[in-house]
């Protein structure tokens, strides 16, 4: 499936905002950011779909790497034609030993494949980054505080998320928002992340939008 590229900017259309939930539990704190991101971002104007995997039915596992096709499954080829609808990709998951739970990172190896995300260029180590023109927030949650994990730990899920996948197929720029230490956080704690995410999804919502072609 080739994908296609937001090109011409239209201030004036809404934002399409696809939110990927990564955590697998419908209770978390991470599906609560969602909701609230989600919520903020409709109230703003923006179209808003929302993937959670722990619903979807899908082998996490690439078996084969890229030497042979792995067929998807009916929820990954959904999930592959949400990316291309989206303008804007929230990715909403939480820090699990330093990085991205392992349902996620599944998740990217099934469909960010190459002819779809990605193209190397025959002869060449360069590619062409098939995603381009979208956008992306992480909203990422840590039982560690966000300076630890920063300025100690050197953010390694970060830089897999932002650097390694979402530039490499084109998704830029990425705006990360830590949320932490979620280990004895208390209720108003909580509830002031909450608002937070509900905020940052009002502000995307806010920005110009580029049509796909």
């Amino acid at each position: 499936m080739a994908a296609m590229s937001p090109s011409t900017t239209h201030p004036h259309h809404p934002q399409r905002i696809l939110i990927i939930l990564g955590h697998p539990s419908a209770g978390s704190l991470c599906a609560g950011l969602a909701d609230a991101y989600a919520q903020g971002a409709r109230d703003s104007g923006a179209q808003v779909r929302t993937l959670r995997l722990g619903e979807l039915e899908f082998d996490p596992l690439l078996r084969a790497g890229y030497r042979q096709d792995q067929p998807l499954e009916p929820d990954l080829q959904q999930a592959q034609a949400d990316i291309l609808w989206a303008s804007h990709l929230a990715w909403v998951y939480p820090t699990w030993w330093g990085g991205l739970p392992a349902l996620l990172k599944g998740f990217i190896d099934r469909i960010f494949l190459p002819g779809f995300a990605f193209k190397y260029r025959k002869g060449s180590m360069l590619w062409d980054r098939l995603l381009a023109g979208r956008t992306a927030d992480l909203l990422v949650s840590m039982d560690s505080p966000p300076w630890y994990y920063r300025w100690l730990a050197h953010m390694p899920g970060h830089h897999q998320m932002r650097r390694a996948i979402l530039e490499f197929s084109g998704i830029r720029p990425v705006r990360i928002h830590s949320f932490g230490p979620v280990l004895g956080a208390d209720a108003a704690r909580r509830q002031q992340w909450l608002e937070q995410a509900q905020a940052a999804g009002g502000r995307t919502a806010a920005r110009p939008v580029k049509a796909a072609t």
